[in-house]
């Protein structure tokens, strides 16, 4: 019975979801205000933006959308997998969410070098020397909301990586699992930022 008591204690499913969602409500706060000063400047910019958006590679961005989307649906493969009770199956669609996740970064880091190459980063002289006031705006947003987003990335990896450890080890399981849900929620929201950034920086012109 003291066991019983001890499992409630510390295990509070509903109280951790709650949590989850009051947070992803916050990180939308926080994104919402980027968007809507994205488009104030682009409205007063208009010209400018859709010049400096033809910098980007519309090829890198849609290959990491489509990763975004499949890990996503790899994710929440793995709550069901869970659910289930096949273990194996959802250490794997875990391990397959953390490689797509991994192709993401490293996507992203060769597409912001090919940037740094060309002297397009903030406070670079030739942004400074070359580029219109609306150009520097859109790349100073350009590298501040993906860069935040890539942050994301990297702390979903380690919950990701923590959640995997604890599937592996058996204390994550069918009747236990809050902690693959909240994380699977954490991923859709990193997904759900990436589906508004990438139409505002790629596809508008």
């Amino acid at each position: 019975m003291s066991q019983v008591i001890q499992h409630d204690e510390h295990y509070d499913a509903e109280g951790s979801k709650i949590g989850m969602w009051l947070f992803i409500f916050t990180e939308l706060l926080l994104f919402g205000g980027l968007f809507i000063i994205y488009s104030v400047y682009r409205f007063m910019n208009q010209d400018a933006f859709q010049l400096a958006a033809e910098e980007l590679n519309v090829t890198v961005g849609s290959i990491n959308t489509i990763i975004l989307l499949v890990s996503s649906m790899t994710i929440a493969m793995s709550t069901s997998a869970l659910q289930k009770g096949q273990k194996g199956t959802t250490i794997f669609l875990l391990e397959v969410t953390f490689i797509l996740a991994l192709i993401f970064l490293v996507n992203k880091y060769f597409e912001w070098g090919i940037k740094f190459e060309h002297g397009i980063f903030p406070g670079s002289e030739q942004m400074l020397n070359t580029m219109s006031q609306g150009e520097i705006l859109f790349f100073g947003l350009y590298f501040v909301m993906t860069g935040l987003h890539a942050l994301h990335i990297v702390v979903g990896m380690t919950i990701i990586g923590v959640t995997l450890a604890k599937v592996t080890k058996g204390t994550v399981h069918a009747e236990r699992s809050a902690l693959l849900e909240n994380t699977g929620l954490y991923w859709h929201l990193v997904d759900l930022i990436w589906i508004f950034l990438f139409p505002l920086f790629y596809l508008i012109h």
